[in-house]
C-alpha cells in the first residue's frame, strides 16, 4: 500500500500519512480507535497530535484507504481496508473485536434479501457478548 495507495487516494504523503498508515499495515489485524493510534504512536516515539490523527484517518476513509466501525457503546475504530468482507464479534465488557467469516451466514443473509425483493449490496454483521477469556479485564467475578 504505502505512498503508490495515498498517492492514488489523491493525498499528499506526508509524515504522519505515512506514520499513520504504518503503524495500521503492521496491525492489518487489529482495530484502533483514534485514541489507540494515538497512544501506539506516542510508544514508539512519534507525537502526533489527536486532531491530526482523526484528521489523517478520516481522510483515509473517505479515500477507502480504511474502513470506520461504529459499534454499539464504543467510539469509532478504524481497519485497514483490505477489500474483503468479513464480520465482528465484540465483547461488551473489554472492548475486545474479532473478526469471523462464515458462508453459511453469507449465503442466508442474501437469501433473506432475495426473498424480501432486495438485492443486497452491502451489509454489516456485528454480534456482541460477553467473552469467556479467563484475562478479560473487564470480566466479572
Amino acid at each position: 500500500m504505502r505512498k503508490d495507495q495515498i498517492k492514488k487516494a489523491g493525498l499528499k504523503v506526508t509524515q504522519p500519512r505515512m506514520k499513520i498508515l504504518n503503524l495500521l499495515e503492521n496491525h492489518a489485524d487489529e482495530h484502533y480507535s483514534a485514541e489507540d493510534v494515538y497512544r501506539k504512536l506516542l510508544d514508539t516515539g512519534d507525537d502526533l497530535g489527536l486532531a491530526t490523527i482523526y484528521r489523517v484517518l478520516t481522510q483515509f476513509e473517505e479515500a477507502g484507504l480504511v474502513v470506520r466501525h461504529h459499534f454499539e457503546g464504543q467510539q469509532s475504530i478504524f481497519e485497514l481496508n483490505r477489500g474483503d468482507h468479513h464480520d465482528h464479534i465484540l465483547c461488551i465488557d473489554c472492548g475486545q473485536v474479532e473478526e469471523f467469516e462464515d458462508e453459511v451466514i453469507e449465503r442466508r443473509q442474501h437469501d433473506i434479501a432475495e426473498g424480501m425483493g432486495f438485492g443486497l449490496k452491502r451489509h454489516a454483521l456485528t454480534l456482541y457478548g460477553h467473552c469467556q477469556r479467563k484475562d478479560c479485564p473487564n470480566r466479572p467475578d
